[in-house]
């Protein structure tokens, strides 16, 4: 009877700069190209924000981040034009979001 251990047998084989080399390969296949915005998308985005911040209604925030998009979902508190960044509070907790980042805003209803 053959008793094989799978991946244990394979990782154990390979060389520290072959697994940073095939998560770097993973993460390579997964990077999303930063989407661009028109001046009409911009325009969008900054109302959708402005109507939210107004009603203190719950928004869906998509953010560009290192190649990847993520989403939140929460109320709008804060807007600092200042610093250009907005303050998002969500179920889990309060985030800051750089308005640079910001690729959509939809209000929930």
């Amino acid at each position: 009877m053959i008793r094989d251990r799978g991946n244990i047998k394979w990782t154990a084989m390979m060389l520290s700069e072959h697994v940073a080399e095939l998560h770097r390969w993973q993460n390579e296949d997964h990077y999303e190209e930063r989407p661009q915005l028109d001046d009409f998308d911009l325009q969008a985005i900054q109302y959708e924000i402005e109507v939210a911040k107004k009603r203190e209604c719950a928004v869906h925030v998509k953010l560009w981040d290192k190649g990847k998009s993520v989403f939140y979902m929460g109320v709008i508190r804060e807007v600092n034009v200042e610093a250009m960044w907005i303050t998002v509070d969500s179920p889990f907790g309060r985030d800051r979001m750089p308005v640079s980042d910001i690729i959509s805003v939809q209000i929930a209803e």
